[in-house]
């Protein structure tokens, strides 16, 4: 555990998310008290100078200081040395100030466990939207790479993939609407089983066998609400997530397409894809289902090769379902097959991730995302520790470098790039593709360019107002019954939203 201890909380959140970089799935107090029981106690105190006069006779202005200092705690190592710094910011400028205070602290957490980390200062999800608000404001990229070194130490491979991947983004963003266009995801709940680091919204699709006609039921009647609501805009690209969509029966997924082209205009859509993630979840009725309806883009995701860590994870396919699955696919006509991978699951070696790539490489999919581990609060890998926490997680440079390579090769280019806290290595998510091949939704959804309309258990709608540069959310619940009964609720936090934006 770790105590933060601050006289001012303005810079709480940003101090926590760098120590989650460096010592991540670690818990937080911020009392006193818990400070034996803290390995590590981070006290920061802001103080001011007041301004003084001179010799001159002119008044020298107030000045802020922050200052950070690290000790042992009483659960550390008591011969750990004392680390303390102090930085003058212009505390009226919330922005600078927080990057002051992160590059002060920074240094600090690099002297003490004599790492850097790859992102340096960076813990947002979206990096490269700083290189996207650059280009949009006229800088070069000589002018982007200095001020990334700068301001937040980022390295310089890092940084090289942000502009690659926001020069990329613009030109494929170019010819969306962002006016009087939106994105529609619409989420289906089960799986075949929860894997050990899954905290999306997932129920186990066989405890609902024979039930999921009232889930659908519900889905129907806010899906319906959406479409009338944004009656008159263009319908950019359609996201069938979870979950896993696949989960569902063969009828189920035919009811679902049919109901998604009766209440939707679906002339101006550019994609339509369906996560049909786990190999366990599909057959050839469904593939044939898909292919019916139009559906541009699938995914099948193995996140591994390697059988030992299926097992592991809870993944309760074999990789030749991997293989069977995806050939299936490739002989009904799927020209667009995504495939997902993760990087630093439990036990995995840097030769285990090179198996993988080489097996994923014999399939050539059209597109590849490769994860970072991330531990979320809700995984079983956390919530259980005490069956999972002795399991050896690993992530380096040299494993994300190697899937790159290997992207290269397939001839797969990076389109987007998303972080998450407590990812393994504090690396990042990345999109490769192969050209023409890209996910649209992805992109909108990491950048918040357009409004996104999300329906069913555990979905978030995000409203872009473009005149105030602004984005507003709207959360429907997770758990499936909770959705079920509060279906209505769920169409009326959307609707205070959808009205302002259609102007209402």
């Amino acid at each position: 555990m770790i105590a933060i201890l601050l006289n001012d909380n303005s810079f709480e959140q940003d101090i926590r998310e760098l120590l989650m970089a460096y010592y991540p799935g670690e818990g937080f107090s911020h009392s006193e008290e818990d400070s034996s029981q803290a390995f590590l106690v981070v006290r920061g105190e802001r103080s001011e100078n007041p301004g003084t006069e001179n010799e001159t006779g002119t008044e020298r202005p107030t000045e802020n200081l922050f200052r950070i200092t690290l000790m042992p705690g009483g659960a550390g190592d008591a011969r750990e040395e004392e680390l303390s710094d102090a930085v003058s910011a212009d505390f009226s400028c919330r922005t600078e100030a927080k990057n002051a205070v992160k590059r002060m602290l920074y240094g600090l957490l690099r002297r003490r466990t004599g790492r850097e980390l790859p992102w340096g200062t960076l813990t947002g999800i979206r990096p490269t939207k700083i290189a996207m608000t650059k280009f949009s404001e006229g800088w070069n990229e000589e002018q982007i790479r200095r001020y990334m070194k700068e301001t937040y130490y980022t390295s310089d491979g890092k940084i090289e993939l942000s502009l690659d991947v926001a020069g990329r983004e613009r030109s494929l963003l170019s010819t969306i609407d962002y006016q009087n266009g939106y994105s529609l995801y619409v989420g289906i709940p089960f799986c075949p089983t929860t894997c050990l680091y899954c905290s999306f919204t997932s129920f186990p699709i066989g405890k609902w066998e024979g039930r999921t006609g009232l889930y659908l039921e519900a889905l129907f009647r806010e899906m319906e609400y959406t479409a009338n609501r944004m009656k008159g805009r263009q319908l950019s690209t359609v996201y069938f997530g979870g979950g896993t969509p696949t989960s569902l029966s063969p009828s189920d997924l035919d009811l679902l397409l049919c109901r998604l082209e009766n209440l939707f205009p679906l002339n101006h859509t550019r994609e339509i894809t369906v996560e049909a993630g786990r190999p366990d979840s599909i057959t050839k009725e469904k593939l044939a289902v898909l292919r019916r309806h139009g559906i541009t883009r699938i995914s099948i995701n193995p996140q591994t090769m390697k059988q030992e860590t299926l097992d592991l994870i809870g993944r309760r396919h074999t990789v030749e379902q991997v293989r069977e699955t995806y050939r299936m696919a490739r002989e009904m006509g799927f020209d667009n097959i995504n495939m997902d991978l993760i990087v630093g699951l439990p036990e995995e070696t840097i030769d285990d991730v090179r198996c993988t790539m080489e097996a994923v490489r014999e399939l050539m999919p059209d597109s590849l995302t490769v994860h970072s581990l991330a531990i979320k609060r809700a995984a079983r890998l956390n919530t259980q520790k005490e069956l999972y926490g002795g399991l050896h997680i690993v992530n380096t440079q040299d494993m994300i470098d190697l899937t790159a390579r290997f992207a290269r090769e397939m001839g797969l280019s990076p389109y987007y790039l998303y972080r998450q806290k407590n990812m393994a290595g504090n690396f990042e998510n990345v999109g490769y593709a192969a050209p023409g091949k890209e996910c649209l939704y992805n992109i909108l959804i990491m950048e918040e360019q357009q409004t996104i309309v999300g329906c069913g258990a555990g979905t978030t709608t995000k409203v872009l107002f473009p005149e105030q540069n602004r984005i507003e959310r709207a959360e429907n619940v997770k758990e499936v019954e909770q959705y079920i009964s509060r279906t209505d609720e769920m169409i009326g936090r959307k609707e205070r939203l959808l009205s302002a934006l259609c102007g209402e």
